[in-house]
């Protein structure tokens, strides 16, 4: 992930108590706080307006983050429609007195740039530059046409 891009954004802190959950690690729905956040950021950054969370899936757990962990989010455009984009976002942790490093977590979620009055407004054209940028395109129009096929199935079901 290049550092200078405008199109990426990396966040680290360490886990703190506060954070815990009942097992001992960092609770599932403070990392989706920390991941909604790192991803505005990008997607505000990129679009430069205020953005609303539009979609979060594609979430995948791998390893706990333990308390006193150094937490490292990195969050990038994917993807971008007329007014939305989609953000990816690798949340990686390790112990302090090491330097290996765990995938903790990994998500995709949409953003969509609105104004003042909460109207959708267009953003930034984003394109692929690297092989990677070209498979992390691939991956989220490949989910957003599965989200679609879903839907179709599914109908109006919701819970």
């Amino acid at each position: 992930m290049a550092g200078t891009r405008n199109d990426a954004l990396i966040m680290r802190f360490m886990a703190q108590p506060t954070d815990v959950n009942f097992g001992g690690k960092v609770h599932g729905g403070t990392m989706m706080k920390w991941i909604d956040t790192v991803a505005y950021a990008c997607a505000s950054r990129w679009s430069g307006s205020y953005c609303v969370t539009a979609h979060i899936g594609d979430v995948n757990f791998y390893q706990p983050v333990l308390i006193g962990s150094l937490v490292e989010l990195q969050a990038r455009v994917v993807h971008t429609g007329r007014t939305s984009m989609h953000i990816a976002v690798k949340v990686a942790s390790s112990d302090l007195r090491n330097v290996s490093e765990s995938k903790a977590v990994h998500c995709l979620l949409i953003f969509v740039a609105v104004d003042a009055s909460g109207v959708p407004v267009e953003v930034p054209s984003w394109t692929p530059e690297t092989e990677e940028d070209k498979a992390l395109e691939r991956y989220a129009v490949d989910l957003m046409e599965l989200r679609k096929q879903l839907q179709e199935k599914l109908g109006e079901f919701r819970f």
